[in-house]
C-alpha cells in the first residue's frame, strides 16, 4: 500500500478535508465530501483516499470498506485543473504527503477487503476506478454511469483497465469509445453494477449484504482476495502450487480453527480477523 502500517498508527487523529471516515462494527466508511466539486478527486482527495484505504489493508478488524459520497454527483472523476497545477483550495487536511505516486486502481488490488461502492447519484469519468476497483456495487435509480473523456480529446487508459475486470472487452470498449452512458439496468446487465435497489433502499440493501460478509471468517475472505489479486501475475502452471500455499495459510489460522469448532458444536462462530 502507498502507506505503511507506521503511517497510518494515528489514523483515527488525522483531519480530512474532502471525506468523511466512520469506523464502526468492522465497517470503514468512506464518503466522498466535496459535493461543491461534484466530489472531483483532486490531489488532496486522492491522498486521503489511500490514506483510509491504506488503514483498512494493515488494520485486521476492519472486515469491509463502504464507499459513499455527499452531493448531487456520486464523483466527477479527476479534478483536471487541480491535476494540471492550477492552485487549489486551502485545506485542513492533515494526512501526510506519500513517498510514492498514489495509483488509485492499484489500491483495490492490494486492500484485500470487501469494497462496497453505494450510488445513488450519477457517476462520470474517472469515479469508474472506484466503480471498477470495488467488489460490489449497490445503485439505486438514480445512479448513472458516463465516460465523456473521449469528447474532450482525452481516452479513459486507467479506467479501461479497471472495467476490463468486470465488463467483456467489446463493451468497455464501446462505452470509451462512443463517451456513451448508463443507465443503472443497463450498467446492471452488463456487470457494472452488482445490485439494483430503490433510493429508499439502498441503505438497507448495502446493510444486508454487510451482515452477510461479516458472518463469515474475514480471514478467509482477506487471504481469497489476496490470492485472487495475485493470480494476474502468476504463471499458469505455477497457480495451484501458489494456491495450495495459500490454502493451508487458511487453515492454520485462528478464524479457520474457530470456524471448524463452531460447526463441530452447531454454534455460530466468533471471528477475530487473525
Amino acid at each position: 500500500m502507498v502507506y505503511s502500517k507506521e503511517d497510518i498508527f494515528n489514523f483515527s487523529d488525522q483531519v480530512f478535508a474532502h471525506l468523511k471516515v466512520s469506523e464502526n462494527d468492522h465497517v470503514l466508511e468512506i464518503t466522498l465530501d466535496r459535493p461543491e466539486k461534484k466530489n472531483a478527486m483532486n490531489p488532496v482527495m486522492v491522498n486521503e483516499i489511500a490514506y483510509a484505504m491504506s488503514y483498512a489493508h494493515h488494520n485486521n478488524d476492519i472486515w469491509a470498506v463502504v464507499f459513499a459520497a455527499n452531493g448531487d454527483v456520486f464523483c466527477a472523476g479527476a479534478d483536471l485543473k487541480a491535476f494540471s497545477g492550477e492552485a487549489q483550495e486551502e485545506t485542513n487536511s492533515t494526512i501526510p504527503q506519500p513517498e510514492t505516486e498514489v495509483v488509485i486502481g492499484e489500491l483495490f488490488l492490494q486492500v484485500h477487503k470487501p469494497c462496497i461502492a453505494k450510488i445513488n447519484a450519477p457517476a462520470f469519468a474517472g469515479a469508474f476506478l472506484l466503480i471498477g476497483g470495488c467488489t460490489h456495487i449497490i445503485a439505486s435509480e438514480n445512479a448513472s454511469f458516463s465516460l465523456p473523456e473521449v469528447k474532450r480529446g482525452i481516452w479513459p487508459m486507467q479506467v479501461m483497465e479497471s472495467l476490463l475486470n468486470v465488463m467483456t472487452p467489446r463493451k468497455v470498449l464501446g462505452l470509451c469509445m462512443t463517451g456513451g452512458k448508463l443507465d443503472v439496468e443497463a450498467a446492471f446487465e452488463c456487470g457494472l453494477v452488482s445490485k439494483v435497489t430503490s433510493s429508499a433502499e439502498l441503505d438497507q440493501e448495502v446493510g444486508a449484504l454487510l451482515d452477510t460478509i461479516k458472518g463469515n471468517s474475514p480471514t478467509a475472505i482477506r487471504k481469497g482476495l489476496e490470492a485472487f489479486d495475485a493470480l494476474r501475475s502468476i504463471k499458469s502452471d505455477e497457480k495451484h502450487k501458489y494456491l495450495q500455499k495459500m490454502l493451508y495459510e487458511v487453515i492454520k489460522s485462528e478464524d479457520a480453527k474457530e470456524g471448524i469448532t463452531a460447526f463441530k458444536e452447531k454454534r455460530k462462530p466468533n471471528w477475530t480477523g487473525n
